[in-house]
């Protein structure tokens, strides 16, 4: 189980190694349906490196992204509006105050954490507590039914507060750039301790 490492991309496996691993492959008849020893096709290399760059532009910031007081704010304010009042059912009132607060910024990240009137009935109270106190309604997590300081600690506001803000690298990237580079690292090793794709197996053949 020697390594080589002067020439990464052909073998990590050195001859003794690559001799055995031959010795092993040869003889397998595999069902008949024979496996080549064949580079992995570079299209498909970009195909999933377009892929996984995809991901990231699509999703963005969708992952790890956390629901805050200051998202639902503006929800909650518009339910004591004489339209939303007037509204007959649950479903217009919301319908309503989705509308009232259409192009104010928040549009992408309201819609991946969509909420009904139920639910917002369970945080209104909260949301206008921090509001009376003048709380900053972005240092607040909405979880579940409760509206909790948020778990960070940032920098100092200049009044002496501190951010409590979901930094933009904590949304999920940063256990999604490590996941991805284990994963890619482990594949490439997995592949290059084969041995060189110049050789191809005869399965079955005598020695």
């Amino acid at each position: 189980m020697n390594w080589r490492t002067d020439a990464p991309f052909v073998t990590l496996s050195d001859d003794a190694t690559t001799e055995k691993n031959k010795r092993l492959w040869e003889p397998e008849m595999l069902g008949g349906l024979t496996e080549d020893n064949n580079p992995v096709p570079v299209p498909v290399v970009w195909l999933v490196l377009l892929t996984v760059i995809t991901a990231f532009l699509v999703t963005a910031p969708l992952w790890g992204q956390r629901p805050t007081a200051g998202l639902y704010q503006g929800y909650v304010d518009a339910m004591d509006s004489p339209e939303v009042l007037a509204a007959k059912t649950d479903k217009e009132a919301m319908e309503k105050i989705v509308a009232m607060n259409k192009g104010k910024g928040n549009d992408a990240l309201l819609e991946r954490h969509p909420v009904d009137m139920d639910y917002l009935r369970l945080i209104k109270n909260q949301v206008k507590d921090l509001e009376a106190k003048g709380a900053h309604m972005h240092d607040y997590t909405v979880v579940g039914d409760k509206v909790v300081l948020a778990n960070f600690e940032g920098n100092y506001r200049p009044d002496g507060s501190r951010i409590r803000q979901q930094p933009w690298w904590d949304k999920g990237y940063t256990i999604d750039v490590f996941y991805l580079s284990y994963f890619f690292i482990a594949v490439f090793i997995m592949i290059k301790r084969l041995p060189p794709t110049t050789w191809q197996p005869r399965h079955g053949a005598e020695h």
